[in-house]
Formats: structure tokens, C-alpha cells, sequence
């Protein structure tokens, strides 16, 4: 009887311990938050190709986030690049309140120059996903294409050195090759197209820190393929963990045919 009782004493101690290396296994892996900024207007978080990033993402078991930015169709444009900055803090932490131990940034188009935007400043965030990057002030600069923008740019400019840069104006912005009006104070509006502004992803890109690893996805099809190496990816610090991969996609597909490759390199880069 009490070798019987032993065994048991035994078996228990064993379980219980084995119990408890578990929790501790599991408690030791990341819970990893992903807060999803989508493209700028007409895009909103109910843009169909970066939404179907979302159910993939929590399919592997992160935590996801993807709300309405100031940039979006519905909001275009709310406020400066500071309140941008802002809003995203506070999803950042609202992962972090969920569980969250690692944030991924993770930013389709317009969503891209503000995920790099917030790691510069030394926001919260442990990796970035650059998906199909979009909005380049200081090309407005370069392009032909594109000189409405600059020439609104030039407006803003004058404007606020008039003292009138909380005055709401109608300036130009372009997306994708379509003009599109912009009804901003020129405050505002600069703070997102001045090509010296954290908007511009050249800017940012350097100040990023070097231990946050980046993953850069560019379609074969988009126009910023041509150049955006040397617009911003080779400004970004050196990361063992950073990587440029192109895949056969337009600018709006590209977040849905470079998914499954977004939750690998996310496992293998926060790991």
C-alpha cells in the first residue's frame, strides 16, 4: 500500500510538473500584436485586398488591429501627421492591454510611410511590414506627373509663411496616376506632403532603429518597384532580419499574394 501511495505521490509530482514547464513554455512564446494600417483615400480598413490579410494573420494566432485612419476615404485628411502618430499609439496599446508582447506594424500604400513615421519617433513597435509602399512627397518633386501636388506643396508653403497655415484651403494630392483634391488647413496638409516631413519615407527610413527588422513587399507590377531601393529601402539601417522581397502582384494586390509569406517572416523576425 505504500509503494501503491508513492506512485502516486509520484505520478501527480510528475504531471503537475510537466503542467508547469508547459505554462511556462507557453508563457515564454510571443503573443504578437499586428496593428494593420490600410492606404490612403479611397482606401479605408474595408479596402477588400488588405482586409483578407486580417483573418490570415489571426489565423496563426496574432492579435489584429485594423481601424480607420485620418487618412482614410471617410476622414481624408483629419488632422496633422502628429495626430496620425497619435491615434496609432493608442492601438498600439490597446494590443498591448489584449495581451500583446510584440508589436508588428504592419502597412499597406499610405500605411507604410506611417508605420516607418511611428518607428522613427520610437513608437512601440518590434517589426514593420511594408506592403506595396505608397505617397512620395519628395518625388513630387521629380516626377512630372505629379506637379499639381508640387505646386500645392509651394501654396501650403506660402501660406503658412503668410501666417495663414491654420486657414482650410483645397490642395492636390495623386494616387496611384488620379488626382484627387485634399480640403486641409496648409499646416496640415504639409505635414503629410512637405517632401522634408516624416511623411516622406526617405526621411524616416534612416532614424528607423536598427534593431527593428523590416520586411519590404513590392509588386512586379507597381510602379514604385523601379525605384523604391533607392527612394528609401537602402536608407533603412542594416537588420539580419530585414528583407525585400517582390512578388507578382499590382499595388493592391500585393498585401493578399504576399500573405502567407507576411505571417512567416513575422514568426521567424520577432522570434
Amino acid at each position: 500500500m505504500r509503494l501503491r501511495a508513492f506512485l502516486r505521490v509520484l505520478t501527480t509530482g510528475l504531471l503537475l510538473a510537466s503542467a508547469l514547464a508547459g505554462a511556462s513554455i507557453a508563457q515564454a512564446q510571443p503573443k504578437i500584436g499586428v496593428l494593420m494600417l490600410h492606404g490612403k483615400n479611397p482606401g479605408s480598413n474595408n479596402d477588400p485586398n488588405m482586409s483578407r490579410l486580417k483573418p490570415v494573420l489571426e489565423g496563426a494566432g496574432m492579435l489584429v488591429l485594423y481601424p480607420d485612419m485620418p487618412w482614410s476615404r471617410g476622414r481624408y485628411l483629419d488632422g496633422n501627421w502628429d495626430k496620425a502618430m497619435a491615434e496609432m499609439a493608442v492601438h498600439v496599446q490597446t494590443l498591448r492591454s489584449q495581451g500583446a508582447t510584440t508589436i508588428v506594424l504592419a502597412g499597406h500604400s499610405m500605411g507604410v510611410p506611417a508605420a516607418m513615421g511611428f518607428a522613427a519617433r520610437g513608437g512601440d513597435v518590434q517589426a514593420l511590414v511594408l506592403l506595396a509602399p505608397g505617397h512620395v512627397p519628395a518625388r513630387y518633386y521629380t516626377s512630372q506627373q505629379n506637379t499639381a501636388v508640387r505646386e500645392s506643396v509651394d501654396e501650403a508653403r506660402k501660406l503658412v509663411a503668410a501666417g495663414k497655415g491654420d486657414s482650410r484651403e483645397r490642395f492636390s494630392d495623386i494616387n496611384q496616376g488620379k488626382q484627387q483634391p485634399v480640403v486641409a488647413t496648409a499646416k496640415d496638409y504639409l505635414s503629410y506632403f512637405d517632401p522634408a516631413s516624416d511623411a516622406d519615407m526617405g526621411v524616416s527610413a534612416p532614424r528607423i532603429p536598427a534593431g527593428t527588422p523590416v520586411l519590404t513587399v513590392v509588386g512586379d507590377a507597381d510602379n514604385i518597384s523601379g525605384y523604391a531601393r533607392a527612394y528609401f529601402v537602402d536608407k533603412l539601417p542594416a537588420n539580419p532580419k530585414s528583407q525585400y522581397l517582390e512578388v507578382k502582384a499590382t499595388h493592391l494586390t500585393t498585401p493578399v499574394v504576399a500573405s502567407e509569406a507576411v505571417v512567416q517572416w513575422i514568426k521567424a523576425a520577432v522570434n
